[in-house]
């Protein structure tokens, strides 16, 4: 068992399903965190759109293996979550000031203080 194991930690395809693996579920972790309010506010689809996208792209991922050679729908989610971060992401981070919640600077009735 220790050689099958560590033939798949030496082959290249294996990090690089890891990473793909890895970038899914930052993705969706993050459009989990983020307020549903932000995404209409940033004229993107919804929380709940991202997230059953993702979420999708994610578990196909886990149960049929994130084979980039043998299996299309990796790519398919893994393109889903590329605009997310490329596009969503840096929209909601923009009005939420880059943390999950609201607008948190000090800005007055006039302007920042």
């Amino acid at each position: 068992m220790f050689h099958i194991l560590l033939f798949d930690v030496l082959n290249p395809l294996w990090w690089l399903s890891v990473a793909i693996i890895g970038f899914k579920l930052f993705a969706f972790v993050d459009a989990a965190i983020r307020r549903e309010d932000a995404y209409r506010a940033a004229d993107k689809k919804t929380k709940g759109f991202w997230l059953i996208v993702l979420g999708l792209a994610l578990g196909i991922d886990l149960l049929l293996g994130a084979n980039v050679l043998g299996n299309f729908l990796t790519l398919i989610g893994l393109v889903a979550a590329i605009v997310y971060v490329v596009d969503v992401r840096p929209a909601i981070k923009q009005l939420t000031d880059g943390r999950g919640g609201g607008n948190r600077r000090n800005i007055g009735p006039y302007g920042p203080w």
